[in-house]
């Protein structure tokens, strides 16, 4: 399956202010029951055992009003581990958890270097270009001082065809175009790893999740460094 990039209506704001609210709730309800607050959260759990730490400072980029993060720090604690967690996305509309945030470009991280553990984002690199793509990893990496964090989903004919079963439960009509759109510009494994060798990173591990998502966890050093 050819990857067709595919301008997705979030990105451009093409909807009234309740279609994208009601648009995000969508990505929250595809998040808690197929894959995201899972694929996370053992990431997490992963680069944390890694760098031998118990507390972690997260930047979570295009955020949006996902509670993925949130959700993970939830859950993480009662294992003894602490996350602070800190949204970015590119518009301050998009922002609506009471989480700190601040809005920025991706491709330009508004933050000092290595002022953040991790940098994480989820559903989100489908939407780059293999340059921007580049530029963002090194931008995050910078950024970073441990790892950076990716949840995202792969591109699969099956997965294409479960995008569309998904239109019933839908709330609005920007992610009934999104949805599938995000499928067919999604990367292949392969893919991503091909363009990771392209950047700044030490070492990758690439992990498979529930229903056609990848996780990836892009090592800043190998071995990690101890910031404690």
């Amino acid at each position: 399956m050819k990857r067709v990039p595919t301008a997705e209506l979030l990105d451009s704001d093409s909807g009234t202010p309740e279609q994208v609210v009601a648009n995000l709730v969508d990505l929250r309800f595809i998040n808690r029951w197929f894959g995201g607050r899972a694929t996370t959260q053992k990431l997490i759990e992963r680069i944390a055992e890694k760098a031998g730490v118990r507390h972690l400072s997260v930047l979570e980029v295009a955020a949006g009003a996902s509670q993925v993060p949130e959700t993970v720090a939830e859950r993480v604690r009662k294992k003894g581990l602490t996350l602070d967690v800190m949204l970015l996305d590119r518009a301050p509309s998009h922002l609506l958890l009471p989480t700190p945030s601040i809005a920025g470009d991706v491709l330009a991280l508004p933050c000092r270097t290595e002022s953040f553990d991790v940098v994480s984002c989820n559903l989100f690199v489908h939407h780059l270009n293999p340059p921007e793509f580049q530029q963002f990893m090194n931008e995050a990496l910078r950024v970073a001082t441990t790892a950076v964090l990716i949840n995202d989903l792969i591109r699969h004919p099956l997965h294409l065809i479960l995008a569309y079963a998904g239109f019933v439960f839908y709330r609005s009509r920007l992610s009934r175009h999104d949805a599938p759109a995000s499928v067919r510009q999604a990367y292949t494994p392969v893919e991503m790893q091909e363009m990771l060798t392209r950047t700044a990173a030490a070492r990758v591990e690439f992990t498979r999740h529930y229903l056609f998502r990848m996780g990836i966890i892009v090592w800043k050093s190998w071995p990690p460094k101890n910031h404690v």
